[in-house]
């Protein structure tokens, strides 16, 4: 069985140039929010997955309860996935979406980790020094993990910044040791 990632992709690219070329990236994303927090829904996922529903009725509940909330071409989205028995995979095709809107918008997500919450200031200062480091946009996601002790930990795709106070205890405690 393919990936959901490899069969997501086709879908999230195509969707992609159509926004694109439309100048309508934020609509499509708004629309994507929308239709992955139904999909998400667990009696929306066991009508979705229920082989005894009929494809049209599947599409049918989902564009119900969204009424008035999407485009006409994203109503038929809706009904393109549901004819190829894709729903399932809304979730990746929005996650890829996402990606190719920010690489075109030139934004980069970071997810922070900090050992005690961040008010507005220091995440806006935070971001601001990312933003500097990277030479892009930033869009944080903040978690607190206590565990850190002090300090930071920002991953950048597979780049790690870590400045937390755990790591520079690990690296000092190396030190001593050689």
């Amino acid at each position: 069985m393919a990936e959901p990632s490899s069969i997501a992709r086709p879908y999230a690219e195509a969707v992609f140039r159509l926004a694109d070329a439309g100048g309508r990236l934020a609509e499509w994303s708004a629309s994507f929010a929308n239709l992955t927090q139904v999909a998400a829904d667990e009696r929306v996922l066991r009508a979705i997955r229920d082989p005894r529903l009929s494809t049209a009725a599947v599409a049918g509940m989902i564009l119900s309860v969204l009424s008035g909330r999407l485009s006409g071409e994203a109503e038929n989205f809706v009904r393109v996935l549901a004819e190829n028995r894709r729903l399932t995979v809304l979730g990746e095709i929005h996650k890829q979406f996402e990606a190719l809107k920010h690489e075109r918008e030139g934004v980069v997500e970071a997810r922070v980790e900090t050992a005690f919450p961040l008010d507005d200031a220091q995440l806006a200062d935070l971001v601001a020094r990312i933003e500097k480091h990277t030479g892009r946009k930033v869009k944080a996601s903040v978690s607190v993990n206590q565990e850190l002790i002090g300090g930071v930990r920002v991953a950048i795709g597979d780049k790690v910044i870590e400045a937390s106070a755990r790591a520079q205890l690990a690296a000092l405690e190396s030190a001593l040791k050689n």
